[in-house]
């Protein structure tokens, strides 16, 4: 499974609506900026995620948009599925060898656990370790 820019980008906008959740609406204007990111994109992204009911607008001059639900209800997982669709690292055939087919339902329940246990104040308030090697995995 890989996660595109959609993906990426989508939880760059609600981590950044997280951390400012108290304080009104944001604009994507701002976020986009913070983060050179493109704004136009951020557009198309946002569209999704309010008709989802996760994030609300507010019109007008210091309109913007806001987490309609505290960011401790709101999950990765949440946010991946409605930019992503379903979390299916690999497709489960039914004739396929029991072992192989175990296997790929354990990933599959592992990376929901992960995204589905992780919210979006997590995301906001983390504080890593700062000498931590990246890795690459390709699902």
């Amino acid at each position: 499974m890989k996660i595109s820019t959609k993906g990426r980008y989508g939880l760059t906008i609600m981590i950044a609506l997280a951390k400012k959740h108290g304080e009104g609406p944001t604009s994507l204007k701002s976020i986009a900026n913070d983060h050179n990111l493109s704004e136009h994109y951020l557009e198309q992204l946002i569209a999704p995620l309010r008709n989802a009911t996760l994030v609300k607008s507010v019109r007008g001059a210091y309109g913007g948009y806001m987490l309609s639900k505290n960011p401790e209800e709101i999950t990765a997982g949440d946010i991946i599925r409605v930019l992503e669709g379903p979390i299916t690292p690999v497709e489960i055939i039914d004739d396929e060898e029991p072992a192989k087919r175990d296997l790929w339902i354990k990933i599959r329940d592992a990376v929901k656990d992960v995204l589905d246990s992780t919210t979006l104040d997590d995301l906001a308030n983390f504080e890593g370790e700062g000498d931590q090697e990246n890795y690459m995995f390709y699902i």
